[in-house]
């Protein structure tokens, strides 16, 4: 059973967000990457790029199939997970620790407000998986 950190705001795209300040730190979930199986590759955008909240930000890639990122909320990259280039596996092994994607600036903090809590989310998947 996957775990959902409370900490975190989650969307229906199996994205989470960790706020702290104005920056967000953006991986996937734990249910996503049981789903995707072994990841081998993660396209992250550059530094500096911006993105409105839902868009595409990257894709990642694992041993099953191909899947797109989005952002939960608007903002600017700050920062990208270097470590991924290396071992993409970290996405499976810590999706809420060194599995992280990208971290942004948020262009409205907002947006956060409308995303899912982990109870939320885990309803959320519970209601995907029973169809």
């Amino acid at each position: 059973m996957a775990s959902y950190p409370d900490n975190l705001h989650y969307t229906k795209d199996h994205e989470w967000i960790r706020v702290e300040g104005d920056t967000g730190t953006i991986g996937i979930t734990d249910f996503a990457q049981e789903q995707l199986g072994d990841v081998v590759h993660v396209d992250l955008p550059r530094v500096g790029e911006s993105f409105d909240a839902h868009a595409h930000f990257g894709e990642i890639e694992s041993v099953k199939t191909f899947s797109e990122l989005f952002t939960p909320v608007s903002g600017e990259i700050l920062e990208i997970n270097e470590a991924l280039s290396d071992a993409p596996e970290l996405v499976n092994s810590e999706p809420y620790g060194g599995g992280w994607m990208i971290k942004i600036k948020l262009a409205n903090a907002g947006q956060v407000d409308s995303l899912l809590n982990a109870s939320e989310y885990e309803d959320f998947v519970e209601s995907q998986t029973e169809e």
